[in-house]
């Protein structure tokens, strides 16, 4: 493997390159916020979020990019240095994305309160930092994928790739109504089939099923041990990610501790497949 040393040249792209890099930043950002982008939901959070909470959220994008640069880039890059700048270059371009298409779909205009400009143009840039982070590694060239550090293959990296697929589930599902009223009208029956379902779906689909990219069990490894070593792991960590979502969004207060757990379960579900699916891709 090509050591980070050898390869500096490679973090100075040319004008040519960087355009490009720019480009695909710009579609990642664009195919990863679209949905929440053209979501109802999305816009009234603008204006109705907790600051606070809206915050957080924007802090803690930082570090999950930083962790994400290493399986993918908006350019191949040489230093830890170059891979934050590459963050804040993501952060911006996805909140130009979101300006841009929010504006042409009337949703912010001049006249508006700064807070609710600002609101839905933020709440918009999560997935789409994401998305565009990525760029390099879902849209570049083969050679360019050939080339691009892998990041080293651990527990934890496994865990983080599922709690990104998560986030962008998530992300997308939680403002929305459907996720409290099938929470409401579901059994507790019916919501532990629901868990057992999607803790079954997750195994499958990295496990079982052989996808490109699906896990290979060790000899040494038994069945218990990678479902509760990871499965089950996984599934806490899309648990939380969608318990923190909720909170985020503002579905947990006022609400019984029972109903939170319903609708987190629910949540989960999709969120799951996205950290299954994740994990494949990444």
């Amino acid at each position: 493997m090509t050591s980070r040393n050898d390869r500096v040249e490679l973090a100075y792209p040319s004008t040519r390159e960087f355009f490009i890099g720019t480009g695909r930043a710009f579609a990642g950002a664009l195919l990863f916020s679209l949905p929440m982008l053209m979501t109802m939901e999305m816009w009234w959070l603008g204006f109705s979020i907790d600051p606070l909470r809206l915050a957080l959220l924007l802090v803690l994008v930082v570090p999950l990019l930083v962790r994400l640069s290493r399986y993918g880039g908006i350019r191949r890059t040489a230093s830890v240095k170059d891979e934050i700048a590459d963050v804040f270059v993501s952060i911006g371009i996805a909140f130009a994305t979101a300006a841009l298409l929010l504006w042409i779909f009337g949703e912010v205009a001049p006249g508006m309160p700064l807070r609710e400009i600002w609101g839905k143009i933020a709440i918009q840039a999560f997935p789409g930092a994401i998305g565009a982070m990525l760029a390099l590694n879902q849209f570049g060239s083969r050679e360019a994928d050939d080339e691009r550090e892998e990041a080293e293959a651990s527990y934890g990296g496994e865990l983080f790739l599922m709690v990104v697929g998560a986030l962008f589930l998530s992300l997308n599902l939680a403002p929305t109504d459907e996720i409290e009223l099938l929470a409401f009208k579901m059994s507790v029956w019916q919501e532990l089939g629901l868990l057992v379902l999607t803790l079954l779906l997750m195994h499958a689909f990295v496990y079982a099923v052989e996808f490109s990219g699906t896990h290979r069990r060790q000899p040494e490894e038994s069945f218990v041990g990678v479902f509760a070593r990871y499965t089950v792991a996984g599934y806490a960590a899309v648990m939380l990610v969608s318990l923190y979502v909720l909170w985020t969004f503002g579905r947990t207060d006022a609400t019984a501790p029972h109903e939170i757990v319903s609708m987190t379960i629910v949540l989960s579900f999709p969120g799951a497949v996205g950290a299954a699916f994740a994990r494949l891709i990444l």
